[in-house]
């Protein structure tokens, strides 16, 4: 089943307890097939988002711009997958939802790109209900990926492959915020 939502196509399932969705993206010239799995409103299900943290390769932390306290939920959603991976180096990218209402924004550019930088990660602040950046977000996650694997295999002597014959998973963990 194809649906669009925020004006980019998903393959989305039917299961009514998780949103997953499927996409297959170009990053760089090469191309990328994500499964994309969004844990908002997982909060009361801690081992069932640990689950899906310990098998996601990637993770989108999404908070409101519009709410200091999702902001700082944030560093506890980051500590927890960190937690449950059992490395600090996983792949991460800060994403500040709502940009487009800058009336009600309450954290700041500069207080977002600290925390990237205080986490070695990329931000990019998106909109969902307007579709702005929402692409370049898949995709630094995508270029996050590819970076810790090709690290790994040179570490590993393995030649790196740009193909992903599996799929990305992406855990978006995201905080609740009307």
């Amino acid at each position: 089943m194809e649906i669009i939502k925020n004006s980019i196509a998903f393959v989305i399932n039917n299961n009514k307890e998780i949103d997953f969705y499927r996409k297959e993206i170009e990053v760089d010239g090469e191309p990328a097939y994500l499964e994309i799995l969004d844990t908002a409103g997982t909060e009361q299900f801690a081992s069932m988002r640990d689950l899906y943290i310990k098998n996601g390769r990637g993770f989108l932390v999404v908070f409101s711009l519009t709410s200091w306290q999702s902001f700082l939920d944030a560093r506890t959603i980051r500590e927890q997958i960190l937690r449950v991976k059992g490395t600090d180096n996983v792949p991460i990218c800060l994403v500040g939802n709502k940009c487009d209402a800058s009336l009600q924004r309450q954290v700041t550019p500069d207080d977002a790109l600290a925390l990237a930088q205080a986490w070695t990660c990329p931000y990019v602040e998106t909109s969902a209900k307007l579709a702005i950046n929402v692409n370049d977000t898949f995709a630094e996650i995508v270029r996050e990926i590819n970076a810790r694997m090709k690290t790994k295999k040179t570490k590993n002597k393995q030649r790196h492959r740009s193909f992903f014959r599996l799929c990305c998973r992406c855990c978006c963990c995201c905080h609740s915020s009307p």
